[in-house]
């Protein structure tokens, strides 16, 4: 029956036959799996990015961040604190776990608030590393 949607025991019984295969037959088993479990608008399952891929993306985040940075420059101090209270918002709370990514975002978001603050009072590092007025 084609509309009939698998269940989550037909599917735990499918990664089992995946995990229990061997070889070209593993394949075409994951690909099925992979198409089932996409067509039951659960979480997508994408292959690893490559390396040109990766590198596509630094380059883009890289070029978000400045953009950022260059756009905080130009913005009123309430946008400012406002980015500074988000970084606070999203870090650790007593009495919970800290997540290491989370922690990092923080971080970077405060970051990007001192970068920007640098270019709205003239200094910004130049090209060598050293302060410039």
């Amino acid at each position: 029956m084609p509309d009939k949607k698998p269940n989550s025991r037909d599917r735990s019984h499918q990664r089992q036959t995946v995990s229990a295969g061997r070889g070209g037959d593993r394949k075409v088993k994951t690909s099925s799996i992979q198409a089932n479990l996409a067509s039951d608008n659960g979480p997508e399952i994408t292959p690893p990015l490559s390396d040109a891929e990766l590198v596509q993306l630094r380059v883009r985040v890289i070029a978000l961040e400045n953009i950022v940075i260059a756009l905080l420059a130009q913005a009123p101090e309430r946008h400012l604190e406002l980015a500074r209270e988000m970084a606070v918002y999203i870090s650790p709370r007593q009495g919970f776990t800290p997540h290491p990514l989370t922690v990092h975002a923080a971080a970077e978001m405060n970051s990007l608030v001192r970068r920007a603050d640098a270019f709205r009072t003239g200094e910004q590092a130049g090209w060598d590393g050293a302060k410039t007025e």
